[in-house]
């Protein structure tokens, strides 16, 4: 070949310098889970740490009642006071019995809080193993199961509380009351455990735990139920509020815990005949009832949105 021949040129595209960005994993993020989640979420809004101020209020009174007032809401009572306003001690005046109204409020918060306490742990425990039976287990029990919720659910557990407290008139006290609350209340909460047992239980690590040998309850206790208690935390926190006033509402009428015993309810009953010469001895039970009731539902609602990331995605 001759040298006078031309070498050929090769000629390359110009190309333009462009950053290539690559998605780096971040191992300093903390760890995420729904529980995690739910406290970021609530920790950053005002009504709950208002709502659960009240909560911490409340159960501090019903624990220590006797740290807020020295009076005896039963024996330190005299007609000479009937009726009176407020005074030194006894800053909400005096019943229509001359009795002291803080201390029979202070004292109708324990009941309250007993009480409520007591029917939705009977109502919670009853409708999780109903709802979850019914769900992992299938088949008839499952038929046999929901039936016998559609039951109870058909029974408006008021009137059911009525005739049961009518029939056990000799023996009431706040746990008679609370099993014919919750014993009636549970159907709700059983819909809601067998929706989400159902869910949960189609899961990769619920087959694998079968798979690898363990046996279905203990399945079903060890790895179903800790992660369908979502809902069941916040159904029974607005249950409580539920029961609260199921309880107030008996004892307005006479069949709850007795007039001796110290409820709200109790309370805005015999302060009715006397609402025109002295309406705040039925104003203020009515508050504290009020306040008790919307404190918890309050924060069962907060707790709902809180554990629901659609919801958390739409504020």
């Amino acid at each position: 070949m001759s040298s006078n021949t031309p070498t050929p040129q090769h000629y390359v595209a110009p190309v333009k310098n462009a950053s290539v960005t690559v998605d780096a994993v971040r191992i300093d993020e903390k760890p995420s889970n729904l529980w995690l989640d739910a406290w970021r979420d609530l920790r950053r809004r005002p009504t709950f740490w208002v709502s659960l101020a009240f909560v911490v209020v409340l159960i501090f009174v019903a624990v220590f009642p006797w740290l807020l007032t020295q009076m005896n809401p039963i024996r330190d009572c005299n007609l000479a006071f009937s009726n009176q306003g407020p005074e030194a001690g006894s800053p909400l005046g005096f019943t229509r019995q001359g009795c002291d109204v803080w201390s029979r409020i202070v004292w109708g918060t324990r009941t309250s809080l007993i009480v409520g306490l007591l029917a939705t742990s009977i109502g919670t425990i009853i409708g999780v193993i109903m709802g979850s039976l019914a769900a992992f287990y299938g088949g008839w029990l499952d038929s046999l199961l929901s039936r016998v919720g559609d039951i109870f659910f058909t029974i408006p557990y008021i009137i059911a509380a009525i005739v049961v407290m009518t029939v056990l008139s000799d023996y009431r006290s706040e746990l008679t009351l609370a099993f014919a609350i919750g014993g009636f209340s549970w159907a709700g909460t059983a819909r809601i455990v067998r929706a989400e047992v159902l869910r949960v239980k189609q899961s990769d690590y619920v087959m694998a735990s079968i798979a690898l040998g363990l046996s279905r309850f203990k399945t079903l206790v060890v790895h179903v139920l800790p992660n369908a208690m979502a809902p069941v935390i916040v159904v029974a926190t607005i249950g409580l509020g539920t029961a609260i006033v199921a309880e107030a509402t008996l004892s307005f009428l006479g069949i709850g815990l007795g007039s001796l015993t110290m409820s709200w309810g109790n309370e805005i009953s015999q302060a009715q005949t006397t609402i025109r010469t002295a309406p705040m001895t039925l104003i203020y039970p009515s508050i504290a009832l009020t306040v008790t009731v919307l404190a918890f539902i309050t924060l069962g609602e907060l707790l709902r949105d809180a554990l629901d990331p659609k919801a958390r995605a739409q504020r």
